[in-house]
């Protein structure tokens, strides 16, 4: 199976100028935890929820103020549309994270793939990416 079959394809992104109030808005009322942030068409870094708790308000942060640029993870990992999700899920494994940014060929976000759109497929797939990736686990 391609990255591309187990994705989600409806991705919400955000501009780096985002206050985290936004962002932390757009999660909720899309119901998830991570938020691409673009700039002129570029993947530049992720928010996702552990962002905005660790980095804005556990540091006392006016997230009124506060910008995605400054609490986003900059090391995006990715893989490819056409990549097979077993080598996507060895990259998740080794980089110890749960979500990849899918790209097309021409190097644009299409998509993210995830240890739960990795679930609906493989249980096991999905338990070994959580056995390193997981918070616990370090």
């Amino acid at each position: 199976m391609l990255a591309k079959d187990a994705m989600s394809s409806h991705v919400e992104s955000v501009a780096p100028t985002t206050t985290v109030q936004e962002c932390a808005r757009k999660m909720r009322d899309t119901n998830v935890g991570v938020l691409p942030v673009q700039e002129k068409g570029k993947l530049i870094g992720m928010v996702t929820d552990r962002d905005i708790c660790c980095r804005a308000v556990g540091d006392g942060r006016d997230p009124t103020i506060m910008t995605a640029r400054e609490i986003m993870t900059k090391d995006v990992y990715s893989c490819l549309e056409d990549q097979d999700c077993a080598e996507a899920v060895r990259m998740m494994k080794e980089k110890h994270v749960r979500r990849l940014a899918v790209m097309n060929r021409s190097r644009k976000l299409v998509g993210l793939l995830s240890v739960d759109d990795l679930a609906r497929y493989s249980h096991d797939q999905a338990g070994e990416i959580l056995e390193v990736a997981a918070p616990w686990a370090h």
